[in-house]
């Protein structure tokens, strides 16, 4: 017999070793038409192993099922519930705890359903697999680990069943989380009473402090009129309307009020945001031409969300639910405001509504009762709550104004305290009903300007003479506003057909974090959507602006335009998503984002997304980031305007088509002393830059 040899089969034989693949080959010698064959169990002549021998089937497959408590063993789940907190994860849950233990509001048993709910875990378990894949609910992408790997939550509820701030979330990425819960809010402002009664004389200091501030119409300008006062509805300064706007100050307001259904009342005010109240508030038609109520069930089998407080679907929320469940734990009045009378037929040239205007005030010392004297550690949290309720074919416009006053009481001894603003405000606009909803927040005094000036220059700065003085930098580190937190959650459901909102956020205020949630859900076909937003930050500042636009029914349109201005050494951050659900053909959706970094030193995140599973729609979204133009600039400033005042005007051009979307009362005349428009420059004239910028180059403000 010839010898015989082969050169590759040690090396096929490898391969097949390391891939794991099961087969038997045969080589073969041409030459000499010599075969040979291998087996699993064999050998060959060349001394080398030669396949893994052949596949299993599938019933052999399933006789060697790992069985529980044999082949491995069940995990205790609950004992790796906490493992993952870091020292951060504890002082939050802490932290959000003492604003849990401060006294119950007035909401009865919607806010012992509130903190029920905020008590109690979410159960640790794997998705379960439809096994019959005739199913409609069957889907082969299904979130599950191995049964013998220990079931951990997602972050934020390890220890409440709602997820409560943590800084390596995704919601909470950019926000100062560690700033926030280094401060004490624990304390409550006045005592829980349904009214604040105040003097004559001050109730007409505080009338007079909230004009100078822009807060106040008088009953000629406006339908109706509820004033707030660290909380607490103040009725002397207040225009109540029946079947308009009231305030609910008690458990018996709602259960006796005669404007609305009391059950619908509280399924309206027991809502909870991201989800985490599942049943939608009408059913929704899916691509099967079926109805949804659930809302984790949207787009499914294979799109959906998913449960609210899984794992696997924290990630897409804002952040916000724990804040609006705390809220209705602890408000202790609810501004509500009700259109029941239809506006008739729609006209475009018809001027539009008087607005309902709801002021929240926020004094120096927060309503605290010790605060005077030497400047409070400990702050204190307020909890503001407005419904507005548009039925169909209703006309109406809300102006909401938050804004910061002195005290009235013992106002010269009275320092600054910690404040945190948790707002929840609910809008529902039924079929033909159109709502415009104008929010403004404007507390917390002005930022230091110039702090992106290095401590040196700033001392040589024409508005900085004596090198003596604090440095801009000094003195905005040291400015009380920065220890304030203001929260907002705006939730808008568009409930029926041919339902227009039209809301509008502009964001101006002082405090050392900013946090403004928005989400519409359109749910019925044919409904429109508009969402205008400004945010403007300075000093060490920290912004931060969510948006979401959910189209769950087809033939919808929304319109979004949000303008971010960041200047000082501020930092900033936007992420708007729109979700188009499946069912939801032939939505029309725009998006775009626009930023402007004042300084080198600014910062800002702009996040727009789109998430569409329907097939037939025209959706558009964009994000620009830029300085001012310097060919901008140069021609105003030929034209005999100087630096400063020629940046003033490019920056009031950039924030000018948001604010003219705001109800024209709060406008008023460019020249006056106390519209929106004179506030608006004076707060854009402490933030114009002053020297050049390090990285020059042609950037496009507009």
């Amino acid at each position: 017999m010839s010898s015989f040899r082969c050169n590759r089969i040690p090396v096929l034989c490898c391969l097949c070793l390391l891939v794991g693949v099961s087969f038997s080959f045969v080589v073969r010698n041409t030459q000499h038409n010599t075969q040979i064959k291998s087996s699993s169990s064999s050998s060959s002549q060349l001394f080398v192993s030669i396949g893994l021998g052949p596949a299993e089937t599938e019933e052999e497959e399933k006789e060697k099922e790992l069985v529980a408590g044999v082949d491995y063993e069940i995990p205790n789940h609950e004992e790796y519930r906490l493992s993952r907190r870091s020292k951060l994860d504890e002082q939050c849950d802490s932290w959000f705890q003492s604003l849990l233990d401060s006294p119950s509001g007035v909401l009865g048993p919607i806010a012992e359903d509130a903190v029920k709910r905020i008590k109690t875990l979410p159960e640790l378990k794997n998705e379960e697999e439809v096994e019959d894949k005739n199913s409609m609910e069957w889907t082969p992408y299904v979130n599950t680990k191995l049964p013998w790997t220990p079931l951990t939550p997602a972050f934020g509820v390890e220890a409440f069943g709602l997820p409560v701030p943590r800084r390596n979330a995704e919601t909470w990425r950019h926000f100062d989380v560690s700033g926030m819960i280094g401060i004490d809010y624990r304390a409550n402002s006045l005592t829980c009473t349904p009214e604040q009664e105040y003097s004559a004389e001050q109730t007409e200091a505080l009338k007079s402090q909230m004009k100078a501030k822009g807060g106040w119409l008088n009953d000629d300008q406006c339908r109706a009129r509820l004033v707030y006062v660290n909380g607490q509805f103040v009725p002397t300064l207040s225009k109540t309307v029946d079947n308009l706007a009231t305030n609910i100050g008690s458990w018996q307001d709602v259960a006796a009020n005669s404007n609305i259904d009391p059950t619908e009342l509280q399924s309206y005010l027991g809502r909870l945001t991201d989800g985490f109240t599942d049943e939608l508030l009408v059913p929704v038609a899916n691509a099967y031409n079926e109805f949804d109520t659930s809302f984790a069930k949207l787009s499914a089998p294979n799109h959906n969300v998913g449960e609210a407080d899984s794992q696997f679907a924290i990630n897409t929320q804002q952040g916000t639910a724990c804040f609006a469940a705390l809220n209705t734990a602890k408000t202790t009045n609810v501004a509500f405001v009700h259109a029941a009378e239809p506006a008739g037929e729609y006209d475009e040239e018809a001027p539009p509504p008087l607005p309902v205007i709801i002021v929240n005030v926020q004094t120096k010392s927060g309503g605290s009762p010790g605060a005077s004297g030497e400047e409070q550690e400990t702050g204190v949290s307020m909890h503001p709550r407005t419904l507005i309720v548009a039925e169909e074919g209703s006309r109406l416009s809300v102006v909401q104004s938050i804004i910061d006053l002195d005290d009235v009481v013992d106002s010269e001894t009275r320092q600054h305290t910690p404040k945190l603003y948790n707002g929840y405000s609910q809008v529902f606009v039924k079929a033909g009903a159109n709502v415009t909803h104008s929010y403004l927040e404007e507390s917390g005094g002005l930022v230091t300007g110039g702090v992106e000036m290095n401590a040196d220059h700033s001392k040589e700065s024409p508005d900085n003479q004596n090198t003596n003085t604090l440095s801009p930098r000094q003195v905005e580190s040291e400015r009380p506003a920065l220890k304030d937190t203001h929260l907002e959650a705006v939730d808008v459901h568009c409930m029926g057909e041919e339902a227009n909102y039209e809301g509008t956020i502009m964001s101006m205020g002082g405090a050392g974090r900013v946090r403004i949630a928005f989400n519409v859900a359109l749910l019925k076909g044919r409904t429109m959507a508009t969402v205008n937003g400004f945010s403007l930050a300075g000093g060490v500042q920290r912004t931060d602006m969510k948006t979401c636009i959910h189209h769950m029914a087809p033939n919808c349109v929304s319109r979004q335009t949000q303008k971010n201005m960041i200047g000082g050494r501020a930092v900033g951050s936007f992420r708007g998503r729109i979700r188009v659900e499946q069912a939801a053909q032939l939505t029309d959706s725009e998006q775009l984002s626009r930023s402007i970094l004042l300084s080198d030193k600014a910062r800002v995140w702009s996040v727009p997304s789109l998430e569409i599973i329907a097939d037939d729609v025209q959706c558009t979204h964009g994000a620009t980031v830029s300085d001012l133009s310097e060919e901008e600039l140069f021609y105003l400033r030929s034209r005999g305007l100087n630096r400063a005042n020629a940046r003033n005007l490019l920056m009031y051009a950039f924030a000018g088509d948001i604010s003219s979307a705001v109800d024209p009362a709060m406008r008023m005349e460019v020249d006056s002393n106390e519209g929106l428009q004179h506030r608006v420059i004076q707060r854009l004239e402490n933030l114009v830059p002053r020297g050049d910028r390090a990285i020059k180059g042609e950037f496009q403000s507009v």
